[in-house]
């Protein structure tokens, strides 16, 4: 069994997956009679033909050390996860090889953050820490294959 500690999640280490879903240093612009930031198009919603939706899942937590046994990717849409609550969660995610996950990478991802994985980008399961958790979620509707999953050899995450 292979062992991954988990790393802080930047912009920079995430991109090749995707976008983070956080503020940044500076508005785009102020709306609302200059009382609201717009920080503008943080990430895009990739939908190949489909429609994209709004939902809200739920998620039983998980405890450290966790060990990820599947992966799963969707070739069609992006899909974003934006927490409703105020607690750090887990983001496992693999770059593609051949057709196949990769070797695993495991983000720490802090209270308040979203992230948009690309079409296509292997990721585990949601993960809230300790416990359950309520994410809003945009990705893909419609026609097509959008959900491959795949079991792999047991990944420990460790802090």
């Amino acid at each position: 069994m292979s062992k991954i500690k988990i790393q802080p999640i930047t912009a920079e280490a995430f991109a090749p997956f995707g976008e983070l879903l956080t503020p940044r240093e500076a508005p785009s612009k102020m709306i609302n009679a200059g009382r609201c930031e717009r920080h503008h198009a943080l990430a895009t919603v990739e939908r190949g033909g489909g429609e994209a939706i709004i939902s809200i899942f739920r998620s039983e937590p998980v405890s450290l050390p966790y060990d990820c046994t599947l992966l799963e990717r969707h070739p069609l849409g992006s899909q974003a996860f934006v927490p409703l609550g105020a607690d750090p969660w887990l983001s496992v995610v693999a770059p593609d090889e051949g057709g196949r996950p990769g070797a695993p990478v495991a983000f720490l991802v802090p209270a308040g953050m979203g992230v948009n994985l690309r079409a296509g980008v292997w990721h585990g399961v949601l993960t809230p820490l300790d416990r359950p958790a309520d994410f809003l979620v945009v990705d893909r509707e419609g026609e097509g294959v959008n959900l491959e999953e795949v079991a792999i050899a047991p990944v420990t995450v460790e802090a």
